[in-house]
């Protein structure tokens, strides 16, 4: 989780990730952060993440990040 929130501090290092739950719905991240987002955590986690993961809920949260990450990672 440590990384996670490390990834998403170099995108909006302002932001409390650890109680923020809007991070799409509020428009905290816009598409280019998205972007960067998901490149560095397949690189950090050696994942793939596909098209069919890139929906609003597994992006709105740090927590729901990393239990994206965790699923793609098993």
């Amino acid at each position: 989780m440590d990384t996670v929130i490390d990834i998403l501090r170099g995108l909006h290092p302002e932001v409390d990730y650890e109680t923020e739950t809007g991070l799409i719905d509020k428009r905290i991240l816009d598409s280019f952060d998205i972007v960067t987002l998901v490149g560095d955590l397949m690189d950090e986690f050696d994942i793939e993440i596909g098209a069919e993961h890139m929906i609003p809920e597994n992006f709105n949260s740090a927590s729901a990040i990393y239990e994206l990450v965790k699923r793609l990672e098993d």
